[in-house]
């Protein structure tokens, strides 16, 4: 039997469709293996959101070529849909499929022998691909919902690599929601790569599903993916407050907290307008989780202005911050821009706001010790402690300590949040 090894870089869309892709192999009698020397194929679902991450899929394929030669290397995701043609001059790279193609990856590439290519124009696509995944092995399922973006940043490529907004229809996902449900799924995330925007297309707003999850789905818990802080408007924020199965976790998609860079990258809002949000947020529910993005050292992001942005980033209520060092990617308005910041200042200042983000973290964990959370429990143990583990509606994830019943694995459990020590959360079940 043939076998298929498959990497996946970038983002939790493209996490989602890899499983798509490799339950459509399975299907089709090709076996999945976690050794590139024993595959047939290896399958790359790239990220190209940074010049970076280009660099990196190419060396990965290389790499995989060197491991085994014999392979055949199927390059998919951003990076396949931006290059297309120009990717099959590298003598590493057997087959080009898009985004979108990728979803049906087993007839993509048998409708290509020819050029070895089946890439489409991902900007004509005006329909949402209704693709369902049913993985069991996992507690938390992940559904998406939507599909491409709307906006232009200056810094991103990514609405040329996924195309427009594309949503799901609402009778489509309460049904899928209801399928994970009724396999014993206690929790589901709602996935894509600009969710805000879910509805646009299709004359409805993004709370209309999430009053259709309250009352017409049987899953207890249900998260967010990430959101622009205007997306979180207050008729949104009043419902998710009494809502019984929103899990009180945001990730707002900030990028800065100095209104000069904002604006230079083409964002919608002001820093004073989020720091109110986030303290809106913070006194509507209780100790809810905020995370954010922030990238450094963006085009013209003077020394000053990053020094705003710690210092907004110091005062807000944010619990956790994902930071990137600004990486100029070609095709992009913010490559052509002036006062191109250097790279090791970049990193210096992506170091500086890491730090920050690690005190917060701590901060508001230690504001959880003594506080009582339902936890959902994980299908598998810690691998290295062996010990129970889960997640709390706020995000957090914590160790039992008081009981290893194997029986309580994918089952929502009253936990006291005992202790915070090297980096692990630690709670006993009540």
């Amino acid at each position: 039997m043939k076998k298929f090894y498959i990497h996946t870089m970038g983002c939790k869309s493209n996490q989602f469709e890899s499983s798509i892709i490799a339950e459509n192999l399975k299907k089709n009698n090709i076996e999945q293996t976690q050794k590139i020397e024993d595959a047939s194929y290896y399958i790359l679902n790239s990220c190209s959101v940074t010049q970076k991450s280009d660099n990196e899929a190419m060396y990965l394929l290389r790499a995989a070529k060197h491991k085994n030669p014999n392979i055949i290397t199927i390059l998919t995701g951003c990076v396949a849909q931006i290059e297309k043609e120009k990717l099959l001059e590298n003598d590493f790279i057997d087959y080009v499929i898009g985004n979108n193609e990728k979803l049906d990856l087993y007839n993509s590439i048998q409708q290509s022998q020819d050029n070895h290519i089946n890439v489409k124009d991902i900007m004509q696509l005006d329909k949402f691909n209704k693709t369902v995944l049913l993985d069991t092995t996992k507690t938390r399922a992940s559904l998406k919902i939507q599909d491409g973006c709307d906006n232009r940043c200056t810094y991103c490529i990514i609405p040329f690599a996924r195309g427009k907004s594309r949503s799901a229809d609402i009778d489509f996902i309460i049904k899928q929601i209801n399928n994970f449900s009724s396999h014993g799924y206690k929790e589901i995330v709602l996935t894509g790569i600009h969710i805000g925007l879910w509805g646009k297309d299709i004359g409805m707003k993004f709370l209309d599903l999430l009053k259709a999850i309250e009352t017409q789905t049987t899953i207890e818990r249900y998260r967010l993916g990430s959101l622009n802080p205007h997306e979180i408007t207050d008729e949104i924020l009043d419902f998710l407050s009494k809502s019984k199965k929103f899990c009180p976790h945001f990730h707002l998609s900030l990028q800065s907290a100095c209104n000069k860079t904002l604006k230079s990258m083409n964002r919608f809002y002001k820093v004073e307008d989020y720091l109110k949000q986030i303290e809106k947020i913070n006194s509507m529910f209780e100790l809810p989780f905020l995370g954010s993005d922030i990238i450094t050292g963006f085009a013209g992001e003077s020394q000053e202005d990053f020094k705003t942005t710690v210092e907004n980033l110091r005062i807000s209520g944010l619990s956790k911050i994902h930071v990137f060092p600004y990486s100029i990617r070609k095709g992009t308005v913010g490559t052509e821009l002036p006062n191109q910041v250097e790279e090791n200042i970049r990193q210096m200042r992506a170091d500086i706001v890491k730090a920050l983000s690690t005190f917060k973290y701590i901060e508001f964990v230690n504001k959880n010790i003594g506080t009582t959370k339902e936890v959902l429990i994980e299908k598998h143990p810690d691998k290295k402690s062996g010990l129970l583990k889960g997640v709390s509606r706020n995000y957090l994830t914590i160790l039992i300590t008081n009981s290893n019943n194997q029986e309580l694995l994918n089952t929502i459990q009253t936990v006291k949040i005992t202790e915070y020590k090297n980096n692990k959360i630690y709670g006993e079940i009540k």
